[in-house]
């Protein structure tokens, strides 16, 4: 493979994107043939085809997907590379595609301000998405580094905590439980929930926590598929819910949510940053990840102590 070109990698990965000739060639600057040319040499090159050419586009083989998948770890070892040269050059400056789950956009943006202030230099790209969708996009180089409760099993990763995550019940102001204390697993166990969708780490802390009540996992609660629609429907009446406490502050200050004294509750987690296990670190990441380690707790809204008194103190 020594005559491999990024230029030819970079083709590959036009070509995997639009499925065509002619789209991947606009997006490059190039002419058909010299896009088909570039194919043709890598296929020399490796020994296999890459792609299949049918009526309907250019489908990837599996020899296919194997060099995209190559071209997209190159294409960021070598941003990275310009990062860290200009680290050397003495330039503050570096790009980071920084992924977040959603449970963490409620602190994300004044998190990523706080950075910025410090680093100005450096530019900064936001991906939300559900837990899955983050370690997808960590898993393909789509993003550099991701902040979640659970670092992934799946891929090699590199993983630090920042701060807690708190996780709590919740019911509408009105609720029969909003005025109790010392609520029992057991008597929380009989409401109806309102609960995100398998796979997230709350519901799984959720399934954790209800384990030891016999065929309470069986039919948990309604699914939905975001925080803001499961607050809506706790306020509506329609159940209540284990969720973060980031998610919450604001409705707990208006008083349209309380949060239950649940006994052994808020249950902590705790939040990770994760990039992908790599022997150098890009100098932007390394100031991010310093930013977190120093002062990304501060960031956090966490429960203090259930109802009555507030629920909520800036870390």
């Amino acid at each position: 493979m020594r005559n491999l070109t990024l230029r030819q990698l970079r083709t590959v990965s036009a070509i995997f994107r639009h499925g065509k000739i002619n789209l991947a060639a606009r997006e490059l600057g190039l002419t058909g043939p010299a896009v088909s040319l570039q194919i043709q040499q890598l296929e020399e090159e490796t020994g296999l085809l890459l792609f299949e050419r049918r009526r309907e586009g250019m489908i990837p083989t599996e020899a296919g997907h194997v060099v995209h998948e190559a071209a997209r770890a190159i294409r960021s070892e070598v941003r990275h590379l310009e990062d860290a040269i200009a680290a050397i050059k003495g330039l503050r400056r570096g790009k980071i595609r920084l992924g977040v789950v959603s449970t963490g956009k409620y602190f994300a943006p004044k998190l990523i301000a706080g950075f910025l202030k410090e680093a100005p230099g450096i530019e900064l790209k936001l991906f939300i998405g559900n837990r899955a969708e983050t370690i997808a996009k960590l898993k393909d180089h789509e993003i550099d580094i991701a902040l979640m409760g659970r670092p992934p099993k799946e891929i090699d990763v590199r993983s630090r905590v920042f701060g807690d995550h708190p996780l709590v019940f919740i019911a509408p102001a009105g609720h029969a439980l909003a005025q109790q204390i010392e609520i029992t697993k057991e008597r929380i166990a009989q409401e109806q929930f309102i609960v995100r969708e398998k796979g997230s780490g709350t519901r799984i802390s959720l399934e954790i926590f209800l384990s030891d009540i016999p065929g309470r996992l069986d039919h948990l609660g309604t699914e939905m598929d975001s925080n803001e629609t499961i607050k809506q429907a706790v306020i509506a009446g329609l159940g209540v819910a284990f969720i973060s406490a980031h998610t919450i502050e604001q409705e707990v200050r208006n008083g349209s949510l309380r949060v239950l004294d649940v006994i052994d509750t808020p249950i902590r987690r705790q939040w990770f940053s994760v990039s992908r296990a790599s022997p150098a670190i890009p100098p932007a990441i390394e100031a991010f990840e310093a930013f977190l380690q120093d002062k990304g707790a501060r960031y956090l809204p966490l429960v203090t102590k259930p109802y009555p008194a507030s629920a909520f103190d800036m870390a």
